[in-house]
């Protein structure tokens, strides 16, 4: 989709996997830009799914995520299913619990560093012990799942910074654009370091 699209992605599309919304500026540069992409649809053999085609809302759901010309934010339905989760009792369920969280690390700041006691739990030749650090951990990103905040989608015409922390087990950034002087999130993204150290 990113090869296929490369040229109309920071101008009128926005492309998420497999899923792509189309925005303008007005009814009338929507339905031009829309145009174009069925256009390139219909010339590169692609195929869409009718059932989960939906044209000029102001406001939709996408991957999980609630996304409108202002703002993303986490899909309420999808987050009563984490919410609802207990606390994990195997390696199997202290994966499906992080692949779920996942899903919505770019709206928790420093993801990796909270969920380290539950990674940890991971790696090979540990006994699974789900302690008070996991669910001190467990509990957090429940919360900040539940609490997230909504961010935006990014502005290309706007220049970006990016905002760096680091420790030990685990790094982070936020991607930033500022609106007047006032900054707001983009995304976060962080990653535990490899050798993960027990906390």
């Amino acid at each position: 989709m990113t090869s296929i699209f490369s040229d109309l992605m920071e101008s009128c599309l926005e492309v998420f996997m497999d899923d792509f919304s189309v925005c303008g500026t007005s009814f009338d540069s929507c339905l031009e830009n829309l145009a174009k992409v069925l256009e390139r649809y219909v010339n590169t053999n692609l195929v869409l799914n009718f059932e989960k085609c939906h044209f000029m809302v102001r406001q939709g759901i996408m991957l999980g995520h609630v996304v409108s010309n202002k703002d993303i934010s986490v899909d309420p339905a999808k987050v009563d299913v984490i919410t609802s989760l207990p606390h994990p009792s195997s390696v199997r369920e202290v994966r499906s619990f992080l692949g779920h969280a996942r899903f919505y690390k770019r709206f928790i700041k420093n993801f990796s560093k909270i969920a380290l006691p539950i990674s940890y739990l991971l790696q090979k030749d540990i006994d699974f012990e789900f302690d008070s650090a996991c669910e001190e951990a467990f509990e957090e990103l429940r919360r900040a799942i539940t609490t997230a905040p909504i961010v935006r989608g990014p502005d290309w015409m706007q220049p970006f910074e990016i905002m760096c922390d680091a420790s030990n087990h685990a790094v982070g950034t936020a991607l930033a654009q500022c609106e007047g002087k006032l900054p707001y999130i983009v995304a976060y993204s962080s990653k535990a370091l490899d050798a993960i150290m027990q906390p």
